[in-house]
């Protein structure tokens, strides 16, 4: 058995940064680390249909702000977050309602509901839209795992997502199920894969996303990587080299033989 290595976490001091940000003594560490295990638990149930895929928190002093990445802004904008998640036609008219919809009612609401974990501290509510979420590995997990539970074939729905991430411009990905697919009596573990995952690589860009499905015949674990252009996104220390671009009037170094130029 070789060593499974969360990439995200592989990662943390080079290209990807911590989803909790903030410095506490020791005796209150247990504390609000316990208070952010909450904080997500509350977001992700009562988000449920508004495509969340990660929440981050930074405290202060007496502030806490917490970010919402989300492939659905709009449901949370306009507190519409506790209805089934629509599909096919129903899901194109949806966007005309978000934004006809009254912003900020959600925001309160979820704020209303966080004060019951955090206290008195101030909250800091922001949303950020995922633009491409076919592309971002947690939200691409959840996908395949609602449509296991509303039993399509799990090779259609791993085929669909790879396909459409690799349109979509990534590098690679690979997606793995494991359980007792479309109800067989023994669990076992189906794997495809696209392009290239360089998972012993710190400077790729990998992003890892997990979920479970709650079929008939059981627990089905979804766990998806995608490779992204290492230019996707700013790092907090500027473009990358690749996209550097060298400066206007640079005296460029002649091609051709070194000899014929001498």
């Amino acid at each position: 058995m070789g060593q499974k290595v969360n990439p995200i976490g592989f990662r943390l001091p080079v290209t990807k940064d911590w989803k909790s940000r903030w410095f506490a003594r020791k005796a209150q560490f247990g504390t609000l680390l316990q208070e952010d295990l909450k904080i997500r638990e509350h977001l992700h149930s009562e988000l449920e249909n508004a495509a969340v895929s990660k929440v981050v928190i930074e405290r202060f002093a007496r502030r806490v702000r917490i970010t919402i990445f989300t492939g659905r802004p709009g449901v949370i904008l306009s507190g519409r977050f506790g209805q089934a998640a629509p599909t096919g036609p129903q899901r194109r008219g949806d966007a005309d309602q978000e934004r006809g919809a009254k912003k900020g009612v959600g925001i309160d609401k979820i704020k209303a509901s966080l004060a019951k974990i955090t206290g008195d501290k101030e909250i800091i509510l922001e949303i950020r839209e995922i633009k491409q979420a076919e592309i971002d590995a947690q939200l691409v997990a959840e996908s395949i795992a609602q449509q296991l539970v509303r039993r399509i074939a799990f090779r259609r729905a791993m085929k669909r997502a790879i396909q459409t991430a690799m349109q979509l411009g990534a590098e690679g990905i690979k997606v793995r199920c494991s359980g007792r697919l479309n109800g067989a009596e023994l669990a076992r573990t189906e794997q495809y894969k696209d392009g290239k995952i360089p998972l012993h690589t710190l400077r790729a860009n990998i992003d890892y996303g997990f979920a479970e499905a709650h079929t008939l015949a059981g627990l089905i674990g979804i766990k998806v990587w995608i490779c992204k252009p290492e230019n996707w996104e700013d790092t907090k220390h500027g473009h990358d080299a690749k996209t550097r671009k060298a400066p206007k009037g640079a005296a460029r170094r002649p091609r051709g033989n070194r000899d014929q130029q001498q």
